[in-house]
């Protein structure tokens, strides 16, 4: 039972004593107004018989002995009625005292209730806040332990994918080392074979080479040389400038069939009409003859000019 469900009680109780309390107290009052009622009555009756108070016309004598009778019997009464006063006000002051002892006896036992109500109160949340702690660390127990679990698992699925990554790069690694290599024996043979490709081309330049310097240097050569210097003096228009002895030497360019692409003058002992016809002289020659044999064909040659001779 909590503080707040017993306090309505604890406050009843102390409005029954502070009511207790107010009512003994009218009590004790209303009996002191009737003890100073019979009083004021017997002095004033005492009053009303003293040798200062005019007598009626027609009064009864009444005799000493009488009179000191019947005050006796007055102060007699009063003195009873005092008494039953002082008796009541000890009767209320008994039962007075009575009330605050059982009125203590009361608050007593309700504060040992209350206190024994606290107590279990307290022991009660104790126990239940133990409980909600026991609950609590069973809770965080099977949350460390999903953890943990989870962790384990995690990390089984991490060395799981690290060692297919490393499995996967190991395979990898070696496909690119097996293709490197399988790349570098190709190459190789390719590189064997240019090598082998080059040295017979070579070999072929050098035999054609021989064989062309062969024929050129022999009557084949002159000849060839013959006809191309006879077909371009043939075409030669003759400047007004031209002297005997003209001696030039031109460059020409020509493709298969022997069409000219390109003729130049480098060296001439006439001057630039001589060396323009000439330059003339050679497109209008093309095509140019063909050679007696065909290893003597070169697309780039040098040929002299020598129109007197």
């Amino acid at each position: 039972m909590s503080i707040d469900a017993i306090r309505p009680g604890i406050v009843k109780s102390s409005a029954i004593r502070e009511n207790s309390w107010s009512l003994l107290l009218s009590i004790g009052l209303h009996i002191a107004i009737v003890v100073a009622f019979v009083l004021m009555t017997l002095i004033s009756a005492d009053h009303s018989t003293s040798p200062h108070a005019s007598a009626p016309v027609n009064a009864v004598v009444v005799d000493a002995q009488t009179l000191r009778s019947y005050q006796q019997a007055q102060a007699q009464r009063a003195q009873e009625a005092a008494a039953r006063a002082a008796e009541a006000s000890r009767a209320a002051a008994e039962a007075r005292a009575a009330e605050e002892e059982k009125a203590a006896q009361a608050r007593a036992a309700e504060q040992a209730r209350l206190s024994a109500e606290a107590k279990a109160a307290t022991e009660a949340q104790a126990a239940a806040e133990a409980r909600a702690a026991e609950e609590a660390t069973r809770a965080a127990e099977a949350q460390a332990r999903a953890e943990a679990q989870a962790r384990v698992r995690a990390e089984a699925q991490a060395a799981a994918a690290e060692a297919a990554r490393k499995a996967e790069e190991k395979r990898a690694a070696d496909a690119r080392l097996a293709a490197e290599a399988k790349a570098a024996e190709t190459r190789r043979l390719a590189e064997a074979q240019a090598r082998l490709e080059r040295e017979a081309e070579l070999k072929r330049q050098i035999a054609d080479e021989e064989h062309v310097d062969a024929i050129a240097s022999g009557p084949l050569g002159d000849r060839y040389k013959a006809l191309i210097s006879a077909a371009i003096v043939k075409a030669w228009i003759k400047p007004p400038s031209a002297r005997v002895g003209i001696d030039c030497l031109v460059q020409v360019t020509q493709v298969p069939g022997g069409e000219v692409t390109a003729a130049h003058v480098t060296r001439c002992n006439g001057d630039a009409a001589v060396r323009q016809s000439i330059e003339n002289a050679v497109y209008r020659a093309s095509p140019l003859p063909d050679p007696p044999d065909p290893a003597l064909f070169q697309r780039n040659f040098e040929i002299e000019f020598k129109p007197d001779e």
